[in-house]
């Protein structure tokens, strides 16, 4: 049985200091503040990050540097036979493919799992990728698994403010007014490659009652009889975090819900305040 390594990135919400309690390893993301580099949780943490946010730093989204990501895996490739790289879904950041690419230089040592994740549901991916290797799956054969699941994953979101949905182009300035004036609130949803909207409400207590109801019928029926993990994110306070987290466990008794903050290429695009329900469903061994 060879000697895996799960790599994946800081997209995923695992923190260095969680990855190393996991056994995994994680690459952090660039971020680009008004011209100057930072990488997520390295030199850039979530606390820095809200400032510059709440600050209006010019904030962009970069993708490690293919040298830097073949110098992490030559690293690893010295203690492990093999790895299984996780990174966040190709249908949001070019930096699947970049590392898809990459890998083809590695006669089948390195594997990148493509399986259309972001966040939490990442995350989930990056568990059961450890679950895997140790019941003595090899690096292809977790990535054929990791993949056969990639649609069974579903995120709703709600955001506090239409700026940075207007800022990253999502929305018109001209609908971010009117839906502030309204007390309007988009639900977006993620199911698979892409960020998209889901429905449009009045209020915030709308909005959440949406998320629960959508999630709600995603488990009994699109994922019925499945067995799924129920997740929450947030880029809100640490109070209204615990209060979404309390509403979830009142709506879902039957699961134990796992809640980090959002990631902050996520984070970028909805700004604070935000909150998210997450379901993916676990990978059998």
């Amino acid at each position: 049985m060879g000697k895996i390594a799960v790599v994946t990135d800081s997209n995923s919400g695992i923190t260095q200091e969680k990855g190393k309690e996991l056994g995994v390893h994680v690459i952090p993301m660039p971020f680009y503040i008004d011209g100057e580099l930072f990488l997520e949780d390295i030199t850039l943490t979530q606390e820095a990050f809200y400032e510059k946010l709440a600050s209006d730093c010019e904030i962009s989204t970069s993708q490690p540097a293919p040298g830097e990501v073949m110098e992490f895996w030559d690293k690893l490739l010295k203690e492990y036979d093999e790895i299984v790289h996780i990174p966040m879904s190709s249908g949001l950041s070019s930096t699947c493919e970049t590392a898809i690419m990459l890998s083809k230089d590695y006669d089948g040592k390195v594997e990148v799992v493509n399986n259309q994740r972001i966040s939490v549901t990442q995350k989930t991916s990056v568990l059961d990728a450890v679950r895997l290797a140790k019941a003595g799956k090899s690096a292809l054969e977790i990535k054929e698994s990791l993949e056969a699941e990639k649609l069974e994953s579903s995120i709703y979101i709600t955001v506090d403010t239409l700026k940075y949905l207007k800022k990253g182009g999502r929305i018109t300035p001209a609908a971010a007014a009117i839906g502030t004036v309204l007390n309007l609130k988009p639900v977006l949803q993620i199911q698979g490659e892409k960020l998209d909207a889901f429905a449009k409400v009045r209020g915030w207590k709308q909005a959440k009652k949406t998320m629960l109801d959508a999630m709600e019928k995603d488990l009994l029926h699109r994922f019925g009889g499945k067995k799924m993990s129920l997740l929450a994110a947030y880029t809100c306070s640490a109070e209204e975090a615990k209060s979404w987290k309390e509403e979830l466990e009142d709506r879902f008794p039957n699961y134990t819900i796992d809640m980090d903050p959002l990631s902050l290429s996520v984070a970028c695009h909805i700004g604070p305040g935000a909150l998210a329900v997450a379901c993916a469903k676990e990978v059998d061994l």
